[in-house]
C-alpha cells in the first residue's frame, strides 16, 4: 500500500488546519498508508545562508529537518496544508522550506528524494476571496517543484476560522481526496 504524508503547515495542532489534515487522512484511510504530522512536531533552526549545502548537498545543521524530510522520502503522497498567517505560509513552514535548499534541483551536487513522488496543496483561509489560498498554495507548488515533486492537485477553502467551521467542508475536502491517486 502506497504511503500518504499529510503535513500541517501550522504550528497549531488542534485548529483548523489540523482539521482539516484529519480529514483527508480519514478520506485517504483504505487507499493509502496515511501519516499525519505537524509542522510544530519538529525543532530546527533557521537557515543560516552559508551555502555550504550548495557544494555539499547538506546542511551544517544537524536537527529534525533531516527527519522530516525522511518522511517525505518514504512518502508517495505529500499533501501539505497550510493557512494564511498575512496572507503566505506560516513562518515555521517557510523556515522549512528554506532548510530544504540541501534538496533543492537549483544547484549541483543536490540532495534526491525518490522519483515519483506526488503532491497536492491546500490552503485555508479566514477571509472570502480565493487570492490569498491561490498566494499560499503557488509557495507550496514552487516548494515541490524544486524538490521534484509532481504537483497533482490544490483545493483552497475561504471562510475558515475555526475547528468547527471544517465540518461545513467536508464534501468539499472529500471531493478533493477522491482526485489523490
Amino acid at each position: 500500500m502506497e504511503r500518504a504524508l499529510i503535513l500541517n503547515c501550522s504550528p497549531v495542532r488542534t485548529g483548523a488546519t489540523a482539521r482539516i489534515a484529519e480529514a483527508i487522512s480519514e478520506a485517504l484511510e483504505g487507499r493509502f498508508d496515511a501519516r499525519r504530522a505537524c509542522i510544530d512536531d519538529y525543532r530546527f533552526d533557521f537557515c543560516r545562508g552559508c551555502r555550504s549545502c550548495h557544494a555539499t548537498a547538506r546542511c551544517v545543521m544537524d536537527d529534525d529537518v533531516t527527519r522530516l524530510m525522511d518522511e517525505f522520502e518514504q512518502a508517495d503522497v505529500i499533501v501539505c496544508v497550510s493557512p494564511s498567517y498575512w496572507a503566505d505560509v506560516p513562518g515555521q513552514f517557510k523556515a522549512f522550506i528554506d532548510r530544504c535548499t540541501p534538496w533543492c534541483n537549483t544547484h549541483e551536487p543536490h540532495a534526491r528524494l525518490s522519483p515519483g513522488k506526488r503532491g497536492y496543496a491546500v490552503a485555508l483561509r479566514t477571509g472570502p476571496g480565493m487570492r490569498e489560498c491561490e498566494r499560499i498554495i503557488g509557495t507550496i507548488e514552487h516548494f515541490y517543484g524544486h524538490l521534484e515533486i509532481e504537483c497533482r492537485g490544490r483545493l483552497g477553502l475561504c471562510g475558515v476560522e475555526r475547528r468547527e467551521d471544517v465540518d461545513d467542508r467536508l464534501d468539499e475536502i472529500k471531493a478533493f481526496c477522491d482526485q489523490i491517486i
